[in-house]
Formats: C-alpha cells, sequence, structure tokens
C-alpha cells in the first residue's frame, strides 16, 4: 500500500510551502510501505522514485541519498530502477521489541533544488518464535487433603511476536487427576491454573506427571511445553489465601529507593504454627524483579529496591507465594500488576546530520548546511519537542517536517573576516517543568583559490661544489599559499628550457612536494660555471594559481684536474725534453722551460716547479724556476761535469690535496764549436720573444689586478647581502672561499683566457677571467736576474708559462 500524506489543512499546508520555499525549494512528504520481517537480501520494498515524483535520470545528477535514524544498512535504493529494497535483515523484535506497531523512518534527500522526503516502512510480524516457558520441568506440590477444584497458578509462556502471532492456546496432556483453567482478564493477558478435579491418594499416586503445551495462533503454528512434575504431600490441608488474585498498582517513575508498593494480607484456616504464613517472590520471577522490588517475609510488604524507569520497563507483573509453617506448608498465590506513570524526567536528543560542511564564502543565501533532528524519550506532551536558533545573523532553521529542520544560509558569508562559525541550537519540550538540551554546529567557511602561491624572494644564488653525487640535494625552495586545504596544497616543478643542447631535468629536479632542489648529475666547474633556471610553485585549486622564482647555481671549483705537461713534438704529448747545451755558457743562463697546463682553475691551477735532486746526492749545476719553469745553470760549466744530465722536474699545484706531474728533461752538453749554428739562431729569436712578452705581461699584470680589485668589492658586498638571508647551501654545498693575499714576492696575478660556459637557460657562452694575489714566501732569487712571471691569455686553455 503506497498513500501520500501532506498537511492537515489549507492554512498549515500554505504555511509549510512558504517555510520550504525559503529553505531553498525543498519540500517534504511522506510516503509509506510495508514489508515483512525475516525478508531476504534485495526482497522488493516499493519503487520510491517514482512514488516520490522523480525521475530516473536525475537521481545521480541530483545526488539521491537516503538516511535513517539508528540502523542505515536496513534498506538500500538502487539507483538504476528507483526501487527500494532489503539490504540486510530486519529482525522486527530486535528492531521494535513488543511494540505494536514498527517502523523504519527514512529521509531521502536530493539537491539542486533541495528536496526531503519522509519514507515510514512499516516492518511486519512474521511468525518466527515460539512460545517459551520460564522453564522446562516445574516441580508441583498438592497435598492429598487439597480440596476438588484447588488451583495452583502456573506461568504462562512468552512469545516474542506480536499481534495474533503472539496469541497462544494451551493444551494439557490428558489426567484424571487434573485439568487446565484458563481466565482471561480486562488486559488480554491469560491467568493459568491446574484445578483437581479428582481427590488425591498419596498411597496410591506419589507423583504425576504432566505435559503442557502452549500453541500460537501464526502460520504456521509454532509451540512450546513445559513438564509439570506433580508431588502428592501429606500433613497440612489449608492453604494462605488472598483476597484477591490480581493486585494492579501504579507507581511514578521516579519514587524514592524503599517505598512502599503493597501490602499483601492472606490468611490460612489452620491454627498454630500451620496458620503462621511466610511471603515470598515466586521462582519464576525473572531477576530484573528482584533487583528492582523487595517482600518483607512476615509482613508481606512490597518495596522498591533501586530506580525505576518507565523508558525501560513501562509494567512489572509480580508472582507471589504465601506459605505456612505446617508440615509440609501449603502456600496460596497471587500476582501483583504494578504499572508506571511517565514523568519529564528525560531532556530532548539534538542530532545533527551535517551535509554542505565546510560552506564555500561565496555560497548563495537559502543553501541548506545541516539536517537537524529533534527528539526526546518521554511520552505525551513530555516527548513534544520545539527547535530554535540561537540569535544568529548569518543563520536561519526551517522545520522541514515534524521534529526536522534544515539549518540554511540567511546572509553572506567573508572568510577573510571570519573563517568559523559557532551556532547554537536549542531544543526544549513540553513537559512542566520543561527540559531543554543545546547543541552546537560548528561551520566552517571553505576558501575560494584567490591567492597565488608567493616566495620570500624572487631570486635564490646557490654555491655548489663540482664532482657533487648524483641525487644530491642542493637547495630547498619553499612558497606560502595564504589559502586554505588544497587551495593552500603547493607543488613545485621545473620550467623547462634548454641548457645548450641538454633538457634543463637533465641536470636538475625538484621534488614536487617538498620542493628539494637535486642535481641529478656530477657538475663540472670545467664545463659548466653557472647554471640558472626557474622552478614553478602552483596550488591545488580550481583553477590552480602558480608563481615562479629564479635560482642562480654556482658551480666551484675542486682540485680534480693534475697538472699537464706540454712538451715539444707532435700534439705536445707525452715524452722527454731534449735539449743541447753549450759548455761555455755562464751562470744564470737559461738553457730549457719547462710548460704545463692545469684544466682547474684558481689556487688549485697555480703551479710550482721544483727540480729533484740527483741520483747519489750530486749537486746539480742547474736550477728551476719555482713559478716560471725555467731551467737555468748556477754555475758555469766545466768538463768535469757529465756530457748528458738527465733533470726531473716536479710540477705541483697549490690545491688541496695538491696534484703533481714529473716532467724528464734531458740536457747534451757540448763544447761550443760543436753547437749548430740552427740552435743559435733559435736562441736568438727566443730571446727576442721572451722580451717582447715580458713588455706584454707588465700591461696584463696591471689590467688583471684592476679587474681583481673590482671583483673582490663585487664579492664583498654579495656576502654582505648574503648574510642578511636565509642560508641557501644544499647538502652538497661548498666551503667559504679561500682567501688571497699578497707576499713579499710582489703581487702575482695569474689569469687565463678559455670558454666558460655559464649557462642560464638562453645566450651564448660567456668568457671568464679571474685574478688572484697568493700568499707565498718568499722563494730563492738568483743574484744575477730575479724569476720572471709569465702569464699567457691568449691560449685556448689554462696554460701556466713559469
Amino acid at each position: 500500500l503506497v498513500y501520500m500524506r501532506g498537511g492537515q489543512g489549507e492554512v498549515g499546508c500554505l504555511l509549510l510551502s512558504l517555510l520550504l520555499l525559503a529553505a531553498g525549494e525543498a519540500r517534504s512528504s511522506q510516503v509509506h510501505y510495508s514489508v515483512p520481517e525475516e525478508a531476504k537480501h534485495g526482497t522488493f520494498v516499493g519503487r520510491i522514485a517514482q512514488d516520490l515524483g522523480l525521475e530516473l535520470a536525475e537521481l545521480v545528477p541530483r545526488l539521491f541519498r537516503v538516511a535513517s535514524k539508528g540502523r542505515g544498512d536496513l534498506l538500500e535504493v538502487n539507483l538504476q530502477n528507483g526501487i527500494l529494497f532489503v539490504n540486510s535483515r530486519i529482525d522486527r523484535e530486535e528492531l521494535c521489541g513488543r511494540s505494536a506497531e514498527c517502523s523504519i523512518h527514512l529521509e531521502v534527500i536530493v539537491d539542486r533544488p533541495l528536496q526531503v522526503f519522509h519514507v515510514a516502512v512499516e516492518v511486519k510480524d512474521i511468525n518466527d518464535n515460539p512460545p517459551v516457558f520460564p522453564v522446562t520441568v516445574k516441580t508441583i506440590r498438592f497435598h492429598e487433603s487439597r480440596l476438588l477444584d484447588s488451583r495452583f497458578p502456573l506461568e504462562g509462556a512468552f512469545d516474542a511476536d506480536v499481534g495474533v502471532n503472539a496469541l497462544l492456546s494451551y493444551k494439557l496432556s490428558s489426567s484424571e487427576f487434573f485439568f487446565l483453567d484458563i481466565q482471561t482478564n480486562d488486559e488480554l493477558s491469560q491467568s493459568l491454573s491446574l484445578v483437581l478435579r479428582k481427590s488425591l491418594d498419596r498411597e496410591e499416586t506419589a507423583e504425576i506427571n504432566l505435559l503442557l503445551v502452549a500453541t500460537d495462533r501464526g502460520k504456521p503454528e509454532l509451540t512450546g511445553t513445559v513438564q509439570l512434575l506433580i508431588k502428592v504431600l501429606d500433613v497440612n490441608d489449608n492453604e494462605p489465601t488472598f483476597d484477591q488474585s490480581v493486585y494492579k498498582v501504579q507507581l511514578l517513575e521516579n519514587i524514592a529507593n524503599g517505598s512502599l508498593v503493597i501490602k499483601l494480607n492472606s490468611s490460612d484456616a489452620d491454627e498454630g504454627s500451620n496458620s503462621e504464613i511466610v511471603y515470598s517472590f515466586s521462582g519464576d520471577v525473572s531477576p530484573n524483579i528482584k533487583t528492582k522490588f523487595k517482600i518483607d517475609p512476615s509482613s508481606g510488604e512490597i518495596r522498591t529496591k533501586g530506580q525505576l524507569d518507565y523508558e525501560e520497563v513501562k509494567s512489572y507483573e509480580i508472582q507471589v507465594i504465601a506459605y505456612d509453617n505446617g508440615t509440609p506448608p501449603m502456600s496460596g498465590h497471587c500476582k501483583i500488576s504494578v504499572k508506571l506513570v511517565d514523568i519529564n524526567d528525560n531532556t530532548p536528543e539534538v542530532s545533527i546530520t551535517s551535509l554542505s560542511l565546510p560552506i564555500r564564502e561565496d555560497a548563495p543565501l537559502g543553501t541548506v548546511i545541516a539536517l537537524i533532528t529533534v527528539s526526546d524519550r518521554d511520552s505525551g506532551a513530555n516527548g513534544q519537542v520545539t527547535c530554535t536558533l540561537t540569535p544568529h545573523d548569518f543563520f536561519k532553521l526551517v522545520s522541514t517536517f515534524k521534529n526536522y529542520y534544515s539549518l540554511v544560509l540567511d546572509s553572506a558569508l567573508d572568510r577573510e573576516n571570519l573563517a568559523n562559525y559557532e551556532v547554537g541550537v536549542t531544543a526544549r519540550d513540553g513537559g512542566s517543568p520543561s527540559l531543554s538540551a543545546t547543541a552546537s554546529v560548528s561551520v566552517e567557511v571553505a576558501d575560494v583559490n584567490d591567492n597565488a602561491p608567493a616566495f620570500a624572494q624572487p631570486e635564490y644564488t646557490v654555491f655548489v661544489k663540482e664532482n657533487n653525487p648524483p641525487g644530491c640535494h642542493i637547495f630547498t625552495v619553499s612558497a606560502r599559499d595564504a589559502d586554505a586545504q588544497e587551495n593552500a596544497l603547493v607543488s613545485y616543478s621545473l620550467v623547462e628550457r634548454r641548457v645548450g643542447e641538454r633538457a634543463l631535468s637533465s641536470y636538475v629536479s625538484v621534488h614536487a612536494e617538498s620542493g628539494k632542489v637535486y642535481a641529478l648529475q656530477p657538475l663540472d666547474h670545467e664545463e659548466l660555471e653557472l647554471l640558472q633556471f626557474q622552478v614553478s610553485a602552483r596550488d591545488a585549486g580550481v583553477p590552480p594559481l602558480g608563481s615562479n622564482v629564479t635560482l642562480q647555481v654556482f658551480v666551484l671549483d675542486e682540485n680534480d684536474n693534475a697538472p699537464a705537461l706540454l712538451l715539444p713534438g707532435p700534439g705536445g704529448g707525452a715524452g722527454a725534453l731534449s735539449q743541447r747545451v753549450a759548455r761555455s755558457v755562464g751562470a744564470g743562463h737559461v738553457v730549457a722551460k719547462v710548460r704545463a697546463v692545469d684544466a682547474d682553475s684558481g689556487y688549485n691551477a697555480w703551479l710550482s716547479y721544483e727540480l729533484q735532486p740527483a741520483a747519489g746526492g750530486a749537486r746539480s749545476p742547474f736550477r728551476v724556476g719555482l713559478y716560471t719553469g725555467e731551467i737555468s745553470t748556477t754555475r758555469a760549466l766545466d768538463e768535469a761535469d757529465a756530457p748528458r744530465q738527465r733533470l726531473l722536474v716536479l710540477v705541483k699545484d697549490h690545491g688541496e690535496p695538491a696534484l703533481t706531474a714529473t716532467a724528464t728533461v734531458l740536457l747534451s752538453l757540448e763544447d761550443s764549436g760543436q753547437a749548430p749554428k740552427v740552435s743559435s739562431r733559435a736562441s736568438t729569436g727566443a730571446a727576442g720573444a721572451e722580451a717582447a712578452l715580458v713588455d706584454v705581461n707588465v700591461y696584463l699584470i696591471i689590467a688583471i689586478c684592476a679587474v681583481s680589485s673590482l671583483l673582490v668589492l663585487t664579492l664583498l658586498l654579495y656576502t654582505a647581502l648574503r648574510r642578511s638571508a636565509p642560508p641557501s647551501e644544499g647538502a652538497c654545498g661548498p666551503g667559504k672561499p679561500t682567501l688571497v693575499c699578497s707576499s713579499a714576492v710582489g703581487s702575482w696575478s695569474y689569469s687565463q683566457q678559455r670558454r666558460q660556459r655559464v649557462c642560464s637557460g638562453e645566450g651564448p657562452p660567456k668568457a671568464d677571467l679571474m685574478a688572484f694575489s697568493p700568499c707565498l714566501p718568499p722563494g730563492p732569487i738568483s743574484g744575477d736576474r730575479e724569476e720572471q712571471l709569465d702569464v699567457k691569455v691568449d691560449l685556448p686553455a689554462k696554460v701556466s708559462n713559469f
């Protein structure tokens, strides 16, 4: 059966329509279905989409969803065909207990526009619970002197079902002594009694076994049994009797502990000890009754024990037995029916279901933020609840159904002014005095993506030593986004471009989340001195916003190249330097010159020359210039000197650690007449060229000193700026630069001309000129000539000519 139920009058419908229109054109109605309990998974309940007037094609776009109070997995909706079906096992007894009516209340919510429908699914009872007696075997003692039609009350069976499935009929097995008497009182409950139809004679029959069968009226019928073991006793022939078989009492649920419920009074026609009566609860009384009530054995007063709660148990039925002190004792029975009266002792409950939190700061007015449900466990006026909203300028409550409300936006929001609102919802019942409960709704305002990530400065300078390990961390970029959540989630990436003939991504990479910049391969100062590129930071907003920062990575030189000798011959390959020397030359005459080159720069390329001691410790008539590499005589040659002199010259740079190379110089001593003329001409030309080179060196040294001064000033200015900025060196960043000073020898300068690649991603390679003034101890100076510094600036590679 499916039907729709709206308001109860035209005025009510008009008011409800206006309220629903203000709530974003949301509307409420109710649809009723029924389904039997224990239905299988997938059992058809109803075409809910069709009954609510919704098209199947709009269920998914309008975010069709179902919510229920309590267990929400019992029923489900197939969004493909709009059918409500059973999703999991439904047990009516577990869901509603002994309640006559049992329904599952669902809320169907769709958006665009928001509509709320209320669906009630009635759970029909099926006969799935058999009658159950309190015990399986009950022992009853009957005196042989009991009169005919004597009664012994029996505890009936209990059936967890309701309605016709819980209506029980009883049948007693055939017996010549007893029959079963069933009485129905005004509460539709049955009182069972075992009635004696024939006098007992213990000497003939001492024990009787009967079977009591309880059958419900469900289809199919279910039964329960209890075995009655009747023992026939002698002696006392009068039992205590009550003036009523059933006593009815009403109590307030908040009655004080120890309050009197009823005072029982039974009588016994016997005399003496046989008329002394002791009261007690029946052995079949449930443990719950024993925890709530107590009985005085002598006076028969029943008093409360513990707190009574109408919401837990609404009524109690207490079986009382009165025993006399005869031998054997006889007993009388009665039942006390206790009904509790509800009072307003439960505060309302507020349940808040968030739908649209957080809410965007640009959300339109009337946007539904949350659904609010109020309830009260009390009954009658004590359970009638009204809901109000603490006065607030930005929100309001709209009633959508009984005890259901919507919290909607009533004024424009601005996250920059306030990002979070605390809204109070108060629920008050109709009891006297009334009780209330307050719940708080925290409304968070969601940000829109209106701020791009920003770096602390537009450009960073990084120093990295060459020969770094692959994957080395050299720097970390960090950008801050003023937005929130995903709008502030920043990811980093390289701005790809070409570095010469290679892609930038082959040199460096950046971690997308941490912003750490890594060198993907070892950098070579001799190949690349400056790498300039950009890192982009973008947030995760829609649409994303971003900004760039420039990184200048300077590759610092390390002493990783040993000096290379430049020997005469094709290609300047390895070998010995051979030279003929006339024996007639005087002291200080230059007989040969060792030339070497170092691919490094700075101190690492500054070369010095040392003459290795001769074998046997003999003193050589030659020496080598410490920085010039010129081999000259220390004295005049004579006939005692060997005609062939073999000299070993150690060439060493000033790196840490220093790298070396060894040159072999072979000198042939000849008489003056044996010297070839060609050598004389060559010597004359060499002398002229060296004289011209000295003149050039004077001007070149002056120019290099000027450039060096300018470079020192630039470095000082840069150091001052760097101290005010956060450190930017990576895990393999360089150490402090080496200081350079002047020596007693004088200002020494060194320069080279080679094509140093300064890569910024665009433009041709640049040439670099470096100058140094080293701190060196004064070397030995000849008495007849000083060591001359030979500076070459026109070589294609770094060449040291001394």
